[in-house]
């Protein structure tokens, strides 16, 4: 019995051993699971129950346009945060916070005794000006804490609002290029971390944590400031004469697909966006608007023709009576009794309706209708902007004989600048479609360095380069001899090409003296460098055709934009024709170094402002070889010195 005994107590000994082990086991596994595996997160836990965060703003990234030219900032503007239990006389500190931020008392009570760890005074506390910052630090409340923060600032104003777009009271992007870019632009906050007891009071013995702001990244636009400030001062000048019911410009580069400049009218400051209403800030017009494009759009009819070598130009004729008839229907051109005997170059340069419905007939559908998607009409271009429009372009199963000729001149089908922009160019650069952009390259906030740059990207090859050329020629014939007179440019070969379109009405009708007219140009004519696409709706006080209209304004656009890009003027070209009652221009002669006696000759097609006394011409204005208008005026200043570089001597 006893060694049953000792054999019991033998089996329970190993069995209590090895539950031990079995515990120890766990145990130390258990152990150094929580210490290896999980200890960090439970050390966050701990510490997010013990410490509290201010939160610090990062910097917004800046806007700049292609030059380096700062088109949004930021300025400081701190906010103000509280945390509630370390406030020891809560109505004391509501008061004295109310006073500052201009709010109620009552709300400013809500906040500094809200259920938080820490609570934000919205929105009163935040942008706080420099003054009110001052007043806040100089009262050292406890629980009160100032928070370094900025806001945007646009110190051009209004200039490219519908592109930049805006940001919330969060420094949120709210639309254009700040909702676009905002992942890259907004940057990543920081923080300032104390520690507190159960009941919120700081523990002073512990230090605080400090953890920086990354800021955002500095973003460089396509947008030349110079081009942009030019197209605004034509959009300014065209609503004030006009009266339209809106106005927008469009600039690219052709070869490229860089956006220059754009912008719309009515537009609006984007720091008081609040003050307008949603329908001006929410519509950026040169991406979003819709319409029928009218006689620009007959550039993709020509590129078409030409590229499937059905038309000559300069052989194959056209006879005019003033309309065509199609499918039953009468469609007449735009000149009444019509054009008459022409060339297809002549019918390109007169922008002839009935001259255009034959070239969509020899095209056909199917092959009309693939030019013009292939043009990119129909889609979206994919310019990083919110909000773009597709258009819309009739089923080719609904397209009949009637269909096809009004879409061989621009009507039945809706369309976006943007589109027409991108196919023009693509029309007049060697055939290549680009994808549009306003991003060109991102920065570094601190260094500067480039991090990422935006290459051209080209969709497609759509007609040959020697398509091409006989487009640029056509439309350079249209400018000098055609409907777009008015966008002739003096020593700069120009083309372009006339549009204007009816619009319709709620009740599905074309409206009465009511027009979208346009015009889209380019140059050097030869080697284009931009191409500006203008439109003005429903101009009033005036005829409204886009070559008495819109020619003019692009025409001061491409001028004004060549010289700021330094582009050489260029003597050869076509020659403008000029029609009654425009009168030629008269070239400005050298009359530095002549006495007064002899500027009798030059009185008959300019007038003579002199200042200064003496009998010899030492200066002028404008400068010999301009060509201005006839009858304008010419300053001269006078001496009694004859000028010693006297080319006259």
């Amino acid at each position: 019995m006893k060694r049953v005994s000792q054999v019991t107590v033998r089996k329970r000994l190993v069995t209590v051993f090895i539950l031990a082990a079995i515990f120890f086991i766990i145990m130390s596994f258990r152990l150094g699971y929580v210490q290896f595996v999980i200890g960090d997160m439970l050390t966050e836990k701990a510490e997010n129950l013990w410490s509290r965060d201010i939160r610090l703003k990062p910097e917004r990234g800046r806007i700049l346009d292609r030059n380096g030219e700062a088109l949004v900032e930021n300025v400081s503007a701190p906010s103000v945060s509280v945390v509630p239990r370390q406030i020891k006389n809560p109505q004391k500190t509501a008061e004295q916070l109310a006073e500052v931020l201009n709010m109620s008392v009552e709300k400013a009570y809500e906040r500094v005794t809200a259920k938080a760890s820490v609570q934000d005074i919205k929105p009163e506390g935040l942008k706080l000006t420099e003054e009110q910052a001052i007043k806040i630090q100089e009262l050292n409340l406890e629980g009160v804490y100032i928070a370094e923060d900025s806001k945007r600032h646009y110190p051009h104003g209004e200039f490219l609002s519908h592109v930049l777009g805006f940001t919330g009271i969060d420094n949120q992007g709210l639309a254009g290029i700040e909702l676009y870019y905002d992942d890259k632009l907004k940057g990543e906050e920081g923080a300032l971390s104390f520690f507190s007891d159960n009941k919120g009071h700081k523990l002073k013995d512990i230090a605080e944590i400090y953890t920086p702001p990354e800021d955002g990244l500095d973003l460089k636009l396509t947008i030349d400031e110079r081009i942009q400030t030019i197209i605004d001062r034509e959009l300014d000048l065209a609503e004030s004469k006009y009266n339209p019911d809106g106005a927008l410009a469009i600039v690219m580069d052709p070869d490229t697909g860089e956006i220059l400049a754009s912008d719309s009218r009515p537009d609006f400051h984007p720091g008081n966006f609040r003050e307008v209403d949603a329908e001006i800030y929410n519509r950026n017009l040169p991406v979003w608007s819709t319409y029928e494009p009218g006689s620009t759009f007959k550039i993709i009819t020509l590129a078409a023709s030409l590229e499937e070598e059905l038309v000559d130009l300069q052989e194959d004729e056209f006879t005019d009576p003033g309309s065509i008839e199609v499918g039953g229907a009468r469609l007449r051109c735009w000149k009444s009794g019509g054009h008459g005997h022409q060339t297809y170059l002549e019918v390109v340069q007169n922008s002839c309706n009935p001259g255009f419905v034959t070239l969509g007939e020899k095209l056909g559908k199917e092959k009309l209708f693939s030019y013009i998607k292939d043009f990119g009409f129909g889609q979206k271009t994919g310019v990083d902007l919110h909000g773009e429009g597709k258009g819309i372009l009739f089923d080719e199963e609904d397209v009949g004989p009637v269909e096809l000729a009004t879409t061989s001149f621009g009507q039945g089908v809706s369309v976006t600048p943007i589109q027409q922009v991108t196919a023009v160019s693509a029309a007049i650069n060697g055939g290549y479609l680009y994808e549009p952009y306003v991003a060109k390259e991102w920065l570094d906030p601190v260094t500067g360095e480039v991090l990422e740059k935006t290459e051209p990207k080209v969709k497609d090859q759509v007609i040959s380069e020697e398509t091409s050329k006989e487009i640029r020629h056509a439309l350079e014939s249209v400018v000098a001899k055609g409907t777009g007179r008015g966008a002739y440019v003096d020593g700069y070969r120009v083309g372009g090409k006339t549009g204007t379109a009816q619009k319709v009405g709620e009740d599905g009708g074309y409206m009465d003296n009511n027009h979208i007219v346009s015009f889209i140009g380019f140059a050097p004519a030869d080697d284009p460098e931009i191409v500006v696409y203008l439109a003005i709706d429903n101009p009033k006080n005036t005829v409204q055709f886009g070559g008495v209209v819109a020619a003019p304004i692009v025409g001061t656009i491409i001028e004004d934009s060549l010289r700021a890009l330094d582009v050489k003027e260029r003597k050869e070209g076509l020659a403008k024709e000029y029609q009654w009652p425009d009168q030629p221009k008269v070239e400005v002669p050298d009359l530095v170094g002549l006495s007064t006696k002899d500027l009798q000759q030059f009185l008959t097609n300019l007038s003579i402002d002199s200042e200064g006394e003496g009998e010899y011409i030492i200066e002028q204005s404008p400068a010999a070889g301009k060509m201005v208008e006839q009858g304008s005026t010419v300053r001269i200043f006078l001496s009694d010195e004859k000028p010693k570089n006297d080319s006259n001597e």
